[in-house]
């Protein structure tokens, strides 16, 4: 899909080596330097984190591994074993199916408004991480918790009731 998506969005004028570039800085891309101390808290405080995405399991995981989070992320869930693409709400219902969690006990957080929308019509809480990208979009349902980084997600979602 990124690869289709990086085409379209030059007018399909790069070469077959340019995208295999392109593509090949995904396996080098950083976690944001929140993750890790965000992620550590939400473990610390007895949630079980799992990754959700559009992207390859073996991309992810990947990603997970390279960036030190292996040990504290429960699952690595693609959209692959479902055969839909994020925000159909069947996805989030089946990554809560997985993970053995009630749908309304399960968090999406995302930099995406989209994702948070389609979560949230799923059942689940949601948590929109912004990166001080502006505002959340109109047309979407509204998150939970709202934060301009991922540690502030986290806490605010840990001081959410039960």
């Amino acid at each position: 899909m990124a690869e289709a998506a990086l085409r379209g969005l030059t007018n399909y004028t790069l070469s077959d080596e340019q995208v295999a570039s392109v593509m090949a800085g995904w396996e080098e891309l950083p976690a944001f330097p929140d993750v890790l101390p965000a992620v550590t808290r939400l473990t610390e405080a007895g949630v079980r984190v799992a990754c959700l995405s559009n992207g390859s399991a073996y991309m992810v995981s990947a990603f997970v591994n390279r960036t030190g989070l292996g040990s504290l992320v429960d699952r690595v869930i693609s959209v692959e074993e479902v055969y839909r693409w994020k925000p159909a709400g069947v996805v989030y219902l089946y990554a809560a199916s997985v993970m053995n969690v009630p749908a309304d006990r399960m968090a999406l957080v995302a930099a995406h408004d989209w994702d948070c929308h389609g979560a949230k019509r799923a059942g689940l809480t949601t948590g929109w991480v912004s990166r001080k990208s502006g505002g959340f979009g109109a047309p979407f349902a509204p998150p939970d918790v709202t934060g301009e980084d991922l540690t502030e997600v986290a806490g605010k979602l840990l001081a959410l009731e039960p």
